[in-house]
């Protein structure tokens, strides 16, 4: 049974505010449906994986936003560095300045979200609040040149407890609003999925990240 792609990317857009920005998330998935997607308007889509996305990357059209949405390996950022668009999982110092060399070679900067922990699951990496807070006034981010911090990322807890999801984004809600206003470049809270955007929305999110409300189930 055929996935309808277009159809499944029109309803969710027309479920959602214009100023929330859709990723599709394409990780595992081939580059025909990519390109369903895209020929169907769409132009932004998340990979999990750098070397599955620069494989992409090479073969697909170049008005693509490619999104890197999963753990990133710093030994790997050299892939990714000549074309993403944005890094959502950004939790380290060394990650980051590996980020910075690495758009610095390629005389580009390159957008990154820092990911905060907000999930009641060991699974999900991420910083705690106070981390995240620390992290953004160490001082060797001035030499950083070629990143820009421009929000948060967070996952919730894969749960069907509405309260318990509204309680994780407004964690990571509260936090965004707070830096937002010390710091200029702020303008990206990354949260919901497939299975809880619209709570994510409702706490301030504006950018989702779906893959299988669009694309069906993965084939791992």
């Amino acid at each position: 049974m055929s996935v309808k792609i277009a159809q499944n990317l029109e309803e969710i857009k027309s479920q959602i505010d214009k100023k929330v920005i859709l990723v599709a998330v394409s990780k595992t998935k081939p580059e025909s449906d990519i390109m369903e997607a895209y020929n169907a308007g769409h132009r932004v889509f998340g990979e999990n994986k750098i070397q599955e996305m620069a494989d992409k990357y090479e073969s697909l059209p170049k008005d693509i936003e490619w999104h890197m949405i999963g753990h990133v390996q710093s030994n790997k950022v050299k892939y990714m560095a000549p074309f993403v668009t944005l890094v959502h999982a950004v939790h380290k110092m060394k990650l980051l300045k590996e980020i910075n060399k690495r758009a610095k070679q390629n005389n580009r900067v390159i957008d990154c979200l820092l990911q905060v922990k907000i999930a009641d699951e060991d699974s999900k990496y991420g910083m705690s609040v106070n981390e995240t807070e620390a992290f953004l006034k160490d001082e060797r981010l001035n030499n950083f040149e070629n990143v820009r911090i421009k929000g948060l990322m967070g996952m919730a807890t894969f749960t069907d407890d509405e309260e318990q999801l509204k309680h994780e984004f407004s964690i990571l809600q509260n936090l965004y609003h707070k830096l937002e206003k010390e710091y200029s470049e702020f303008d990206t809270l990354s949260m919901g999925m497939s299975g809880d955007y619209e709570v994510a929305i409702a706490h301030d999110s504006n950018m989702v990240r779906v893959g299988s409300s669009i694309f069906g189930e993965r084939n791992y």
